[in-house]
């Protein structure tokens, strides 16, 4: 694979805005779950919510992009730097030779949903002002993004759900080896909407408590938001060369159950096989695993097994999900960034939530994490309708 670099990153979570309130709240173990107060929703339910969006609007020429979906993004791209950090790749490559790789599974589905209860009433027309094109389009994101930043580069937005993020980074890659590109914003956003929250729930998937990775009592999962974007370059190009690498990815699709992944897990282990292959590395090499883990008795119990074949008992893994909520299309980029400040400031999270792991795990789960020297992380994420995407991150090598 491309030797990448990923030289920024920013995000915003429930856990807080920023890499500074994120990292804080990982370390010390913080969740950022709550019971659901999110719009007109009555569910008994925890979820992991961006406060603030309501109050901040799109404005100028980019307003017709205003939903919740872009503000969450907007909210990441306005942290740590990262639109100055765009603008110096953007003078040294090019506008048109940096691209943009999104990932989002329902965009600015909340828009549709509260439009359709403004309907007209005799002739059911939706409002004049309802624009799908700049905000449920699942394109939409990646759409501001590129506007956003002044880049002119490939554009596309990856809707897989709960992989979307994660095979956006295998997309910018390709590219980039391609000659299509010299440089990359991989990223996206996630939020929460009427229709996942009721979704989930008919699904009967989401726990009435906090979630509850690889425990024993695990009963669900409680959905969240977040945004995160980061700029990957050739390491060749990288004069910092501290910068965290990209070392590899690995795809796969299960082609078992629409909602339900392989029972033996057999699609998470291939994506981890393949990103391992593209890496150059053995399962000893890597030193912690952030899993998918999203607290549902089938899906844990899966890349239990697949994690279990593949790494024993002896590689530490964990999920995170406890603290920030399953972000859905957005768990891609969020927990890639985890997996970048677990090697920039050396720990393993912890899993809070986690109370009386599951006897029957075969892997070695990290309940309260641990201060220790990291070099790779591979983070998993499995999604709906078998998508599975694995990444590796690592200091150079």
């Amino acid at each position: 694979m491309t030797n990448l670099a990923l030289t920024h990153f920013s995000l915003a979570s429930c856990l807080g805005v920023g890499l500074a309130e994120n990292l804080r709240a990982l370390k010390q173990g913080h969740s950022g779950l709550r019971l659901c107060d999110f719009e007109t929703v009555s569910l008994p339910t925890y979820i992991g919510k961006v406060d603030g969006l309501e109050g901040e609007r799109i404005t100028g020429s980019l307003a017709p992009y205003d939903c919740r979906n872009n503000r969450l993004a907007s909210l990441a791209l306005a942290q740590d730097g990262f639109v100055t950090a765009t603008e110096e790749a953007r003078q040294r490559y090019g506008a048109d030779r940096i691209g943009v790789f999104a990932g989002t599974s329902t965009s600015g589905i909340l828009e549709t949903e509260i439009a359709f209860r403004r309907r007209d009433p005799v002739s059911g027309a939706l409002p004049e002002g309802f624009r799908y094109r700049e905000r449920q389009n699942t394109y939409s994101v990646a759409d501001f993004v590129q506007k956003t930043l002044g880049l002119k580069g490939p554009a596309l937005v990856v809707s897989a759900a709960c992989a979307s993020t994660a095979m956006a980074f295998g997309n910018a890659a390709r590219m980039i080896a391609l000659g299509l590109c010299d440089a990359a914003v991989v990223g996206g956003a996630d939020s929460l909407c009427l229709t996942t929250l009721y979704g989930f729930h008919s699904l009967q998937l989401t726990s009435q408590n906090p979630c509850r990775p690889f425990d024993e009592a695990r009963d669900g999962i409680s959905i969240g938001e977040a945004a995160g974007f980061a700029l990957l370059e050739r390491a060749d190009a990288v004069v910092d060369n501290a910068s965290i690498r990209f070392l590899g990815y690995g795809e796969s699709s299960d082609a078992h159950h629409m909602s339900s992944p392989h029972p033996e897990g057999l699609g998470a282990k291939a994506a981890m096989e393949k990103a391992l292959k593209a890496a150059g590395l053995q399962p000893p090499d890597i030193d912690y695993v952030n899993l998918h883990g999203t607290a549902t008795k089938a899906g844990d119990a899966a890349e239990d097994l697949a994690i279990a074949a593949l790494f024993g008992a002896s590689t530490p893994c964990s999920s995170t999900k406890g603290m920030t909520g399953h972000a859905l299309g957005a768990s891609g980029i969020l927990e890639a960034i985890v997996a970048a400040l677990c090697i920039r400031d050396g720990f393993i999270p912890a899993s809070p939530t986690t109370r009386c792991l599951d006897p029957k795990m075969l892997s070695n789960y990290a309940t309260s994490g641990a201060v220790k020297p990291i070099e790779v992380v591979m983070s998993n994420s499995f999604g709906f309708g078998g998508g599975n995407c694995s990444l590796i991150f690592g200091h150079p090598r």
